[in-house]
């Protein structure tokens, strides 16, 4: 699943989307080298997205809605390029 990351200003987040036919949240961290991990949070709603891209800050939001609530399950996305040529998603993990 591609979802279209959006960069934003925030000190922990480098970018974030939203694929409203999957409720999946998007957030790319930022990381010492730059861009970070992605990672995609299910069970997300069109209106808790407006509400976490209208935040003033979204760190903040990210701490004390979404980071350590049961309700949005996520797993890390690893990025294409971490991949081998001919290997399968399972074998990457």
């Amino acid at each position: 699943m591609d979802i279209t990351l959006c960069p934003c200003k925030s000190s922990q987040i480098h970018a974030h989307g939203f694929d409203p036919a999957t409720g999946t949240l998007a957030l790319q961290f930022k990381s010492k080298k730059g861009p970070g991990s992605v990672y995609h949070y299910q069970n997300f709603t069109q209106e808790k997205y407006d509400a976490f891209r209208n935040a003033e800050s979204l760190g903040r939001h990210f701490g004390q809605h979404i980071k350590d609530n049961t309700d949005f399950p996520y797993r890390k996305i690893e990025p294409e390029a971490e991949k081998k040529p001919g290997e399968s998603e399972s074998e990457a993990a």
